[in-house]
Formats: structure tokens, C-alpha cells, sequence
């Protein structure tokens, strides 16, 4: 039986992007998709609504809003999705194929829409199958029954909210790293400088390795880091 497929998007003044990005998954076979907007100022929610999305509103921040969006999707299998991301045209096919091979839960390698030598590497790291290289750009399905016992994301991050609950779903079940490559954008690259902005991540990546809290690696983001 299929399970049917809800898609999950945080956003926050995607205005440019959002219509065109709810069209694209419903035209590929999202069931629904829920956009849980923290508070747009350029008219992302409207744009969106009309695009044919299920709006929600919720407290600014990608743990908030998507769990605000899982509480409010209707179906069984959850597909949470940036809004500057886009999945293979495959996306419901693959999750689904994944799914009944015993795998509830997962994500696709990475694809960069530029061509930077240092974005095709780490773009081409997320190849292999370990937590480090497991970001929310990547996407990510989980089946309703696992994301609930798993408590969701957790709201008292702010930053590498996604690694953490990864590294939660793949204590409890398997785990799929799948083929394809979810196509995200580099703008917040080229806005911050490649190198520099690959520098600041790997940065505040070791000391979220290191035990640094979410207040320490929110500032430390702030700082430095525009977008």
C-alpha cells in the first residue's frame, strides 16, 4: 500500500523561488506539500498558497517550523526539503523504493548549481555513508512512525539541527544514502565567498563536534557568516 508522501518547507522570504519550487513537487508526485513559514515579509506564504501548498505559520527557525509542518502533513512518509533545494524528479519513486526495502528513513548526495572546484568535492563527499556529511541540503525522508519516536527536531537548536536528528533516526533503523542528487544552491557561497564560507562551516562543524552549545555556534554564525 502506498504510504503517500508529504513535503516539508521551512521558509523564510523565498519569495523568488517558492511557487516554482511547490509546482515542481506537486507535478512529481507530492501528495501535499507544507510550507511553514517563519514569518515572511515579501510574500512567501501568499505565493506559495497559490502555487497550491499548504501554508502554515511558525516561530522563525528550521527545527520550529518543520516540525510545525510535520504536525500539519497528512501523510505517512515525511520529505523534508529546503527551499533553495530541488530533488530528482524521481523523489517519490526513490523514497518509496527505499521504504519497502526496509529503510525508513534517508537522504540523496549533494549537487552544488555551480561549478566551484571546492563545491564539487563537497558535493562529492557526500557520497559515502557517514554522519559528517549529513546536512540538511541533502533533504531527508522519514516515515511519520520513526520521526515521532525519535521527539522530532529538536527546537533548542539552531544550528546543525540536522545532523542531529540523523545521528537519532540511524540509532533506531537503517538508514538510505540514495543514488540520486538533490540540487541545491550555492548562493549563500557567493555571497560569503566559497573558500571562506566552506572555512566558517568546517569550523562551526568541529566545534558542534566538540561540544560546543547551540548559543556559542548561533553567535559564532552570526558573526561571520551574511545570508
Amino acid at each position: 500500500m502506498d504510504p503517500g508522501l508529504s513535503v516539508v518547507i521551512p521558509t523564510w522570504n523565498e519569495a523568488e523561488v517558492i511557487a516554482h519550487r511547490v509546482a515542481y513537487l506537486l507535478r512529481h508526485g507530492a501528495d501535499e506539500v507544507v510550507v511553514a513559514d517563519g514569518g515572511s515579509t515579501d510574500g512567501t506564504a501568499a505565493f506559495a498558497k497559490a502555487a497550491g501548498a499548504v501554508v502554515v505559520a511558525a516561530p522563525k527557525g528550521r527545527a520550529r517550523q518543520m516540525n510545525a509542518g510535520a504536525a500539519t502533513a497528512g501523510r505517512r512518509v515525511l520529505y523534508f526539503l529546503h527551499a533553495d533545494t530541488l530533488p530528482p524528479p524521481t523523489f517519490r519513486a526513490d523514497i518509496h523504493a527505499a521504504i519497502h526495502t526496509g529503510r525508513p528513513a534517508g537522504c540523496y548526495r549533494l549537487a552544488f548549481d555551480d561549478p566551484h572546484p571546492l563545491l564539487r568535492f563537497s558535493a562529492w563527499l557526500t557520497r559515502f555513508d557517514v554522519d559528517a556529511v549529513r546536512f540538511g541540503d541533502q533533504s531527508l525522508f522519514v516515515t511519520r512512525e520513526v520521526f515521532d519516536a525519535v521527539g522530532g527536531f529538536r527546537t533548542d537548536r539552531t544550528l546543525m539541527e540536522d545532523q542531529d536528528i540523523v545521528i537519532r533516526i540511524r540509532k533506531l533503523v537503517p538508514f538510505a544514502l540514495m543514488a540520486g542528487e538533490a540540487l541545491t544552491s550555492a548562493r549563500r557561497y557567493r555571497a560569503n565567498g566559497v573558500v571562506r564560507l566552506q572555512l566558517l562551516f568546517t569550523a562551526i562543524w568541529l566545534r558542534y563536534q566538540w561540544g560546543a552549545d547551540d548559543a556559542t555556534l548561533t553567535a559564532f554564525y552570526r558573526k561571520h557568516i551574511r545570508g
